[in-house]
C-alpha cells in the first residue's frame, strides 16, 4: 500500500539510509488495478494506493528520495495485471513520467522473443523522449537464457542502465550460491558488459530477511559489491535487525560499491580447500579482494600472498579491512599473509598502494577464468 512506501521513505530518510546512497523506493508488480482505465492508462489499485502514484512520488521526492516502479512487457505482469504491449509502450512511458517516477523495472512475462526484441529499444526510446531522466532496468537478457549469442551485451548496454541476467532470487544461501555460481562461471562474457551507466543486476540484497546467517549475509554484500551489483534492498526497515543494518550501512562498503571506474569484478583463485578469491579494480590504482570459503565445517586459514594473485612487483600497500576496521600498513608484493574465513563467510580487503610499483600495470583479458587478470592502475 502507499502508507508501507511512504514509511519506508520515513526510514530511509531518518535512519541513515539516503545520506550513504540508498535514494530508490521502487514498488514491485501488483501495485495497479486490474483495468487500464476508459483512455487506455495505467491507473494505480485505488483500495491500496488511492492518492495514485503521483502523490507518492511527490512524498518520497520530499524526503530526498526517488521513486521506481514496475511494468511487464507483455499482455499481463508476472502477477497478472495489465501489461505493457507493444501498442502502449509510448502511452506508459509517457504516464510514468507525468506521475514523477525515476526509475522503471520493465520485465518480460507473457510476451514472445520477437516483441522482447522490439519491446524493450522501443521503451528506451520512449523513455528519453519524455525529457524526464528515468532509469531503465530491463529483464530482457533473463528471458534469453542471459547468454550470447542470444543476448547482445553491446546493444544492451546502448538501451538499458541495469538487467536482470539471471534468475530471480530467492530468501536462501542456496539461490545467492546459485546466482554467484553463474555469474562467475560466465564471467568473461558478463564482466566486460558492465560499467558507468549499463550494469549486470544479479537481483536483490536479501539481508535482514530470514534465509542467510549472519556470515552468509556478510559474504552476499561484500560479493554484490565485488560484481558492481547495483545494491536494492529487500527488507523490512521498519524492524531490520542492528546486525543487518549494521552490514548494509558499511561505509567503506559502499563506497568500493560506487567506485566511479564501475569495473565489475572477477574470481582470479578456485582452491581445491573450498576458498575462493575476487578481485575488483578500483580508482586511484586501489583494489578490492574478498576471500570467501565454501566451507562449512570451520574457519579456515588461508595464506597467500600479493604476488600470487598477480599484483605487480616492488609495490607496497596500505590494507583496511572492510568488516572489522582493521588496517595493516607496508604490505609488500611479496609478502606471505595469512586470512581466517569462517564458513560461508568472506574476509574482505581494501588496498591501495602506497609505494607504487615500478612499471604500472593494467587490465589484461584472460584467456581462461581467473587467469592473467591484473587489477588497472589509472
Amino acid at each position: 500500500s502507499e502508507r508501507l512506501f511512504m514509511d519506508m521513505a520515513d526510514r530511509l530518510a531518518e535512519d541513515g539510509w539516503r545520506d550513504l546512497g540508498y535514494r530508490y523506493i521502487n514498488i514491485d508488480d501488483c501495485w495497479s488495478a486490474k483495468q487500464r482505465d476508459a483512455t487506455g492508462r495505467l491507473v494505480a489499485d485505488p483500495e491500496r494506493f488511492p492518492s495514485g502514484i503521483k502523490a507518492l512520488a511527490d512524498y518520497v521526492h520530499s524526503r530526498g528520495l526517488k521513486l521506481g516502479i514496475y511494468a511487464d512487457l507483455g499482455r499481463l505482469t508476472c502477477g497478472g495485471y495489465p501489461g505493457t504491449t507493444l501498442d502502449h509502450v509510448k502511452q506508459d512511458a509517457q504516464t510514468f513520467a507525468e506521475w514523477g517516477v525515476d526509475m522503471l523495472k520493465l520485465d518480460g512475462c507473457y510476451s514472445s522473443a520477437e516483441e522482447q526484441a522490439e519491446g524493450y529499444p522501443a521503451m528506451a526510446k520512449a523513455l528519453n523522449a519524455t525529457g524526464r531522466p528515468i532509469v531503465y532496468s530491463c529483464s530482457w537478457p533473463a528471458y534469453q537464457g542471459g547468454l550470447p549469442p542470444k543476448v547482445n551485451y553491446t546493444v544492451l548496454a546502448e538501451i538499458c542502465n541495469l538487467w536482470r541476467n539471471y534468475d530471480d532470487i530467492q530468501d536462501s544461501w542456496d539461490s545467492v550460491l546459485s546466482i554467484l555460481d553463474w555469474f562467475f562461471t560466465n564471467q568473461d562474457v558478463l564482466q566486460p558488459a558492465a560499467g558507468p551507466g549499463h550494469w549486470n543486476d544479479p537481483d536483490m540484497l536479501i539481508i535482514g530477511n530470514f534465509g542467510l546467517s549472519y556470515e552468509q549475509s556478510r559474504s552476499q554484500m561484500a560479493l554484490w559489491t565485488v560484481m558492481a551489483a547495483p545494491l536494492l534492498m529487500s527488507t523490512d526497515l521498519r524492524t531490520i535487525s542492528p546486525s543487518a543494518k549494521e552490514i548494509l550501512q558499511n561505509r567503506l562498503m559502499i563506497q568500493i560499491n560506487q567506485d566511479p571506474l564501475g569495473i565489475q569484478g572477477r574470481r582470479i583463485v578456485k582452491e581445491k580447500s573450498r576458498i575462493e578469491v575476487y578481485l575488483r579494480p578500483l580508482f586511484q590504482a586501489a583494489s578490492a579482494l574478498v576471500f570467501f570459503s565454501r566451507r562449512t565445517d570451520m574457519p579456515f586459514r588461508y595464506t597467500t600472498s600479493l604476488a600470487k594473485l598477480h599484483f605487480p612487483e616492488e609495490a607496497v600497500y596500505e590494507v583496511h579491512d572492510v568488516y572489522s576496521g582493521k588496517i595493516i600498513t607496508g604490505l609488500k608484493t611479496g609478502d606471505s599473509f595469512s586470512v581466517v574465513i569462517n564458513p560461508s563467510g568472506v574476509v574482505m580487503w581494501y588496498l591501495y598502494p602506497i609505494a607504487p610499483p615500478a612499471q604500472p600495470w593494467h587490465v589484461d583479458r584472460p584467456q581462461a577464468p581467473g587467469e592473467g587478470f591484473q587489477p588497472a592502475l589509472l
